[in-house]
């Protein structure tokens, strides 16, 4: 496949920020199913070719973080973009600073979660603020014991009878939500966390 031009996404545009800030881009159903693959290599070259630093992956999910001197909804068009130039498909990105990130990883609503079941305990972010009356909506859904809450834009659920039997599925999370809705797991939240402090 050709290489993405150079792309002028990496100046700093009007309203951004004046110096480097540490970023999280979560990219919504890649590399599961044998579907959308891309190479964690490529996606840290695609982030090195739009100006962006300390770039690092973390596992095939999808997950980067890197440094720029722009605004998140920058990131997520530049990134968009380049990947629908480069892989022919489209792949949904949401970002968020290091900060807000720090802000999820200090802790969740189900603090027991965090320590008997991290790998149930997802937190989910959206493209948009979720509707007012999203944590409800979700609710309705929640039949396999698990539990939901949402503070200002972070989705958090615990799947304690466990993520398959759920009725919470992606389409659901994003009909309810109002936007597109990508979910990582706790032990990835603090991953992510640890790795965006370290460049800061």
């Amino acid at each position: 496949m050709s290489k993405p031009k150079e792309r002028p996404f990496a100046a700093t545009p009007p309203g951004a920020a004046p110096s480097a800030t540490p970023f999280i881009a979560l990219f919504r159903g890649i590399n599961v199913g044998g579907n959308k693959k891309i190479p964690m290599a490529e996606l840290r070259e695609i982030a090195g070719l739009l100006g962006w630093d300390h770039v690092q992956s973390y596992i095939q999910s999808g997950n980067l973080v890197f440094s720029a001197s722009v605004i998140p909804s920058v990131v997520e068009l530049a990134l968009e973009r380049t990947i629908q130039e480069r892989f022919g498909f489209a792949v949904d990105v949401v970002v968020r600073t290091s900060g807000a990130w720090q802000a999820y990883a200090a802790g969740s609503p189900f603090g027991k979660a965090e320590e008997e079941r991290p790998h149930l305990l997802h937190l989910g972010l959206s493209k948009r603020p979720p509707k007012p009356d999203a944590v409800e909506t979700l609710r309705r859904y929640a039949a396999a014991g698990e539990r939901v809450e949402v503070f200002d834009d972070a989705i958090w659920i615990d799947f304690a009878g466990g993520v398959a039997r759920s009725r919470l599925t992606p389409a659901v999370l994003d009909r309810a939500v109002g936007s597109t809705v990508t979910a990582r797991n706790w032990r990835t939240v603090q991953k992510l966390g640890e790795m965006a402090r370290a460049i800061a």
